[in-house]
Protein backbone atom coordinates (compact mmCIF):
# COMPACT_ATOMS: atom_id res chain seq x y z
CA UNK A 1 0.00 0.00 0.00
CA UNK A 2 2.92 2.42 1.14
CA UNK A 3 4.29 2.02 -2.80
CA UNK A 4 0.80 3.02 -4.26
CA UNK A 5 0.30 5.64 -1.95
CA UNK A 6 3.59 6.70 -2.09
CA UNK A 7 3.82 8.38 -6.16
CA UNK A 8 0.23 9.59 -6.03
CA UNK A 9 0.36 12.06 -3.52
CA UNK A 10 3.55 13.92 -5.02
CA UNK A 11 2.07 13.75 -7.81
CA UNK A 12 -1.22 15.24 -7.35
CA UNK A 13 0.65 17.78 -4.88
CA UNK A 14 3.29 18.97 -7.65
CA UNK A 15 0.17 19.38 -10.21
CA UNK A 16 -1.94 21.38 -7.33
CA UNK A 17 -0.40 25.06 -7.93
CA UNK A 18 -0.78 25.16 -11.43
CA UNK A 19 -4.40 25.35 -11.60
CA UNK A 20 -4.90 26.94 -8.12
CA UNK A 21 -4.95 30.64 -8.38
CA UNK A 22 -4.30 32.34 -4.87
CA UNK A 23 -0.87 30.27 -4.82
CA UNK A 24 1.75 33.35 -5.61
CA UNK A 25 5.02 30.51 -6.36
CA UNK A 26 6.96 32.05 -9.41
CA UNK A 27 5.48 29.29 -11.82
CA UNK A 28 2.40 30.72 -11.60
CA UNK A 29 3.63 34.60 -11.72
CA UNK A 30 2.93 34.88 -15.36
CA UNK A 31 -0.15 33.62 -15.00
CA UNK A 32 -1.51 35.59 -11.74
CA UNK A 33 0.18 38.87 -13.66
CA UNK A 34 -1.71 38.06 -16.93
CA UNK A 35 -5.36 37.92 -15.46
CA UNK A 36 -5.45 41.29 -13.58
CA UNK A 37 -3.47 42.75 -16.61
CA UNK A 38 -6.68 41.69 -18.65
CA UNK A 39 -9.21 42.62 -16.33
CA UNK A 40 -7.23 45.86 -15.88
CA UNK A 41 -7.87 46.70 -19.49
CA UNK A 42 -11.16 45.65 -19.89
CA UNK A 43 -12.30 48.16 -16.91
CA UNK A 44 -10.82 51.15 -18.49
CA UNK A 45 -12.03 50.78 -21.59
CA UNK A 46 -15.82 51.07 -19.98
CA UNK A 47 -15.96 54.81 -19.12
CA UNK A 48 -14.99 56.40 -22.45
CA UNK A 49 -17.20 53.92 -24.45
CA UNK A 50 -20.25 53.95 -22.34
CA UNK A 51 -20.90 58.10 -22.48
CA UNK A 52 -21.37 57.60 -26.57
CA UNK A 53 -23.34 54.28 -26.17
CA UNK A 54 -26.16 55.70 -24.08
CA UNK A 55 -28.75 58.12 -25.47
CA UNK A 56 -29.99 58.83 -21.83
CA UNK A 57 -26.64 60.50 -20.94
CA UNK A 58 -26.96 62.22 -25.09
CA UNK A 59 -30.03 63.34 -23.87
CA UNK A 60 -29.62 64.82 -20.28
CA UNK A 61 -26.42 66.85 -21.73
CA UNK A 62 -28.86 68.85 -24.60
CA UNK A 63 -32.10 69.05 -22.17
CA UNK A 64 -31.24 68.60 -18.61
CA UNK A 65 -28.23 70.81 -17.44
CA UNK A 66 -28.90 70.58 -13.96
CA UNK A 67 -27.87 66.76 -14.12
CA UNK A 68 -25.05 67.14 -16.23
CA UNK A 69 -21.80 68.09 -14.25
CA UNK A 70 -19.71 69.61 -16.96
CA UNK A 71 -21.14 73.11 -17.10
CA UNK A 72 -19.95 73.87 -20.48
CA UNK A 73 -22.91 70.80 -21.82
CA UNK A 74 -25.24 72.63 -20.32
CA UNK A 75 -28.11 74.15 -22.25
CA UNK A 76 -26.53 77.55 -21.91
CA UNK A 77 -27.33 80.73 -24.75
CA UNK A 78 -24.30 82.28 -26.13
CA UNK A 79 -21.94 84.47 -24.35
CA UNK A 80 -24.39 87.63 -26.46
CA UNK A 81 -27.62 86.82 -24.01
CA UNK A 82 -25.83 86.96 -20.47
CA UNK A 83 -26.79 90.74 -20.43
CA UNK A 84 -30.60 89.62 -21.23
CA UNK A 85 -30.63 86.49 -18.80
CA UNK A 86 -28.50 85.98 -15.64
CA UNK A 87 -27.81 82.45 -16.31
CA UNK A 88 -26.80 81.55 -12.84
CA UNK A 89 -30.52 82.64 -11.59
CA UNK A 90 -32.23 80.94 -14.49
CA UNK A 91 -30.41 77.54 -14.49
CA UNK A 92 -31.55 77.50 -10.43
CA UNK A 93 -34.96 77.99 -11.61
CA UNK A 94 -34.07 74.91 -13.76
CA UNK A 95 -32.92 73.26 -11.41
CA UNK A 96 -36.19 73.01 -9.40
CA UNK A 97 -37.91 70.93 -12.43
CA UNK A 98 -39.04 67.18 -11.61
CA UNK A 99 -39.50 66.09 -15.08
CA UNK A 100 -36.88 67.68 -17.38
CA UNK A 101 -39.25 66.08 -20.67
CA UNK A 102 -41.95 68.36 -19.45
CA UNK A 103 -40.01 71.58 -17.77
CA UNK A 104 -43.79 72.03 -16.38
CA UNK A 105 -42.66 74.32 -12.92
CA UNK A 106 -40.05 76.94 -14.52
CA UNK A 107 -42.44 77.33 -17.63
CA UNK A 108 -45.45 77.73 -15.73
CA UNK A 109 -43.34 80.47 -13.90
CA UNK A 110 -41.76 82.47 -16.84
CA UNK A 111 -45.67 82.35 -18.55
CA UNK A 112 -46.55 84.42 -15.33
CA UNK A 113 -44.11 86.73 -15.57
CA UNK A 114 -44.81 87.49 -19.22
CA UNK A 115 -48.16 88.25 -17.90
CA UNK A 116 -47.23 90.15 -14.89
CA UNK A 117 -44.62 92.42 -17.18
CA UNK A 118 -46.96 93.05 -19.82
CA UNK A 119 -49.49 94.29 -17.38
CA UNK A 120 -47.22 96.23 -15.67
CA UNK A 121 -46.00 98.13 -18.29
CA UNK A 122 -49.10 99.03 -19.27
CA UNK A 123 -49.84 100.55 -15.49
CA UNK A 124 -46.38 102.07 -15.91
CA UNK A 125 -47.38 104.11 -18.81
CA UNK A 126 -51.24 104.90 -17.23
CA UNK A 127 -49.32 106.27 -14.07
CA UNK A 128 -47.27 108.19 -16.11
CA UNK A 129 -49.68 109.67 -18.33
CA UNK A 130 -51.31 110.84 -14.58
CA UNK A 131 -47.97 111.64 -13.04
CA UNK A 132 -48.45 109.27 -10.51
CA UNK A 133 -45.16 109.21 -9.07
CA UNK A 134 -45.57 107.01 -6.19
CA UNK A 135 -47.66 104.23 -8.24
CA UNK A 136 -44.60 104.49 -10.60
CA UNK A 137 -42.15 103.60 -7.42
CA UNK A 138 -44.88 100.83 -6.44
CA UNK A 139 -44.75 99.31 -10.00
CA UNK A 140 -41.31 99.60 -10.65
CA UNK A 141 -40.31 97.83 -6.75
CA UNK A 142 -42.85 94.56 -8.23
CA UNK A 143 -41.61 94.09 -11.87
CA UNK A 144 -37.70 94.28 -10.15
CA UNK A 145 -38.57 91.76 -8.00
CA UNK A 146 -40.52 89.29 -10.56
CA UNK A 147 -37.61 89.92 -12.77
CA UNK A 148 -34.83 89.05 -10.70
CA UNK A 149 -37.13 85.93 -9.50
CA UNK A 150 -36.05 84.42 -13.28
CA UNK A 151 -32.87 86.64 -13.79
CA UNK A 152 -34.22 88.64 -16.01
CA UNK A 153 -31.29 91.14 -15.40
CA UNK A 154 -32.07 93.99 -17.33
CA UNK A 155 -35.47 94.36 -16.65
CA UNK A 156 -34.41 94.11 -13.18
CA UNK A 157 -31.96 97.03 -13.14
CA UNK A 158 -34.14 99.66 -15.16
CA UNK A 159 -37.10 98.80 -13.05
CA UNK A 160 -34.76 99.99 -9.75
CA UNK A 161 -33.82 102.89 -11.39
CA UNK A 162 -38.24 103.64 -11.89
CA UNK A 163 -38.73 103.11 -8.02
CA UNK A 164 -36.37 105.78 -6.91
CA UNK A 165 -36.99 108.45 -9.85
CA UNK A 166 -40.56 107.85 -8.44
CA UNK A 167 -40.14 108.56 -4.95
CA UNK A 168 -37.65 111.42 -6.24
CA UNK A 169 -34.48 110.25 -5.72
CA UNK A 170 -31.02 109.92 -7.32
CA UNK A 171 -29.84 107.23 -5.81
CA UNK A 172 -26.47 107.28 -8.35
CA UNK A 173 -25.47 110.61 -7.25
CA UNK A 174 -27.85 110.80 -4.23
CA UNK A 175 -29.78 113.54 -4.58
CA UNK A 176 -33.69 114.29 -4.34
CA UNK A 177 -35.55 115.18 -7.39
CA UNK A 178 -38.25 117.29 -8.56
CA UNK A 179 -41.77 115.91 -9.45
CA UNK A 180 -40.64 116.77 -13.73
CA UNK A 181 -37.51 116.19 -13.28
CA UNK A 182 -38.10 112.33 -11.88
CA UNK A 183 -40.96 112.33 -14.60
CA UNK A 184 -38.25 113.08 -17.56
CA UNK A 185 -35.80 110.87 -16.29
CA UNK A 186 -38.51 107.82 -15.87
CA UNK A 187 -39.90 108.33 -19.97
CA UNK A 188 -36.92 106.85 -21.31
CA UNK A 189 -36.84 104.25 -19.13
CA UNK A 190 -40.53 103.10 -20.06
CA UNK A 191 -39.27 102.38 -23.48
CA UNK A 192 -36.39 100.86 -22.69
CA UNK A 193 -37.70 98.54 -20.34
CA UNK A 194 -39.91 97.22 -22.35
CA UNK A 195 -37.85 96.62 -25.26
CA UNK A 196 -35.36 94.84 -22.76
CA UNK A 197 -38.17 92.90 -21.47
CA UNK A 198 -39.06 91.82 -25.44
CA UNK A 199 -35.96 91.02 -25.60
CA UNK A 200 -35.93 88.91 -22.76
CA UNK A 201 -39.35 87.41 -23.68
CA UNK A 202 -38.19 86.52 -27.04
CA UNK A 203 -34.98 84.42 -25.30
CA UNK A 204 -36.92 82.23 -23.11
CA UNK A 205 -39.56 81.75 -25.47
CA UNK A 206 -37.02 80.33 -27.68
CA UNK A 207 -35.60 78.51 -25.15
CA UNK A 208 -38.39 76.16 -24.40
CA UNK A 209 -39.45 76.02 -27.70
CA UNK A 210 -36.26 74.20 -28.61
CA UNK A 211 -37.43 71.66 -25.64
CA UNK A 212 -41.03 71.66 -26.81
CA UNK A 213 -42.40 73.82 -24.46
CA UNK A 214 -45.07 76.07 -26.22
CA UNK A 215 -45.90 78.79 -24.35
CA UNK A 216 -49.26 81.60 -24.19
CA UNK A 217 -49.01 83.45 -27.63
CA UNK A 218 -47.34 86.61 -27.31
CA UNK A 219 -48.89 89.68 -26.79
CA UNK A 220 -49.21 92.26 -29.41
Amino acid sequence: MSKVAAPSVPRKNEDTPKSAPPVPPSPNGKVADARPAAATSSRASVPPSSPPASPAARRAVSEAPSAVPEADDEPEPEAADSTIIDLETFQQILDLDDDEDSWEFSSEMVWQYFDQASTTFEEMKEAFEAKDLLKLSNLGHFLKGSSAALGVCKVQATCEKIQHYGKMWDDENGATLTPKEALSRIEPLLTSGKQEYEAAEKWLRSWYKERGVTGPPQAD
